[in-house]
């Protein structure tokens, strides 16, 4: 059984048709790649995932089950996390803080509540070491490279123990070895049984780290190949228009 399985997926926005009958399924532990150029309807994919917007038709399964993601709040119940191209981070909070943000831990101290930093350091700590990251819990965001900061972006989803867990560019912007941090997170996602659906322009990451690639040209998936079955070159075809439909 699928973990997630989308069924004719349309999205309109008035008369802009950003999704046009897109299905798609990704397994346990897999890692599917999600290419497209800009405009493509990527992105709209993926905020339907993650239960920013809802589809105009189509249907959304989860481990066979169908579901109706009104708002993120849903996905997160249902085992999703996004971890957004921004990593939607607090630069001037530490790195645990930042794991618990919305979700702080507090305990009691007479008749008062308080933040319990000590509880929330600790199993940042335990995130950081199973991601095997040297990030430490107590530095402050603002001081990271684009690698420490994914993977903070990357502990926060852990701490529900999502089923997928979705990413956008995670890549874009940072330097090579920050590139093959990353990727190295997100292998070890996979290792432990958590699926990942990656949105790339990186052809080299999608290749790298995926089992599966699927293309989105103008709203529609034109492909949906296992990463050993296909090539660079005709993914790009795919996307540029050379290549109809493979």
């Amino acid at each position: 059984m699928s973990l997630l399985e989308l069924k004719n997926i349309t999205k309109s926005f008035g008369a802009i048709h950003a999704l046009e009958g897109v299905s798609l399924t990704i397994e346990p532990g897999e890692a599917v790649g999600l290419m497209g150029d800009n405009g493509a309807g990527k992105s709209t994919l993926m905020k339907i995932i993650a239960g920013n917007f809802l589809p105009t038709s189509g249907e959304i399964l989860i481990e066979g089950r169908k579901v109706e993601l009104h708002k993120p709040l849903d996905a997160r119940d249902a085992g999703i996390e996004i971890v957004y191209q921004d990593l939607a981070l607090c630069d001037n909070l530490t790195a645990g803080a930042n794991v618990f943000l919305g979700r702080e831990l507090k305990k009691k101290v007479g008749p008062f509540s308080m933040l319990d930093y000590a509880s929330m350091y600790k199993q940042a700590a335990e995130l950081f070491a199973e991601l095997k990251s040297e990030t430490r819990p107590r530095d402050l965001v603002r001081q990271m490279s684009g690698g420490q900061r994914q993977a903070v972006a990357i502990a926060r989803t852990r701490l529900s123990d999502p089923k997928l867990v979705l990413m956008d560019e995670p890549t874009a912007a940072i330097s090579v070895r920050q590139v093959a941090e990353v990727l190295a997170l997100i292998q070890r996602l996979k290792d432990t049984g958590h699926a990942v659906m990656l949105v790339s322009h990186r052809m080299p990451d999608v290749f790298d780290v995926c089992d599966r690639v699927a293309v989105l040209r103008r709203g529609s998936k034109v492909a949906d190949k296992r990463i050993n079955e296909t090539s660079p070159e005709e993914v790009t075809g795919l996307i540029i228009g050379a290549i109809e439909a493979a």
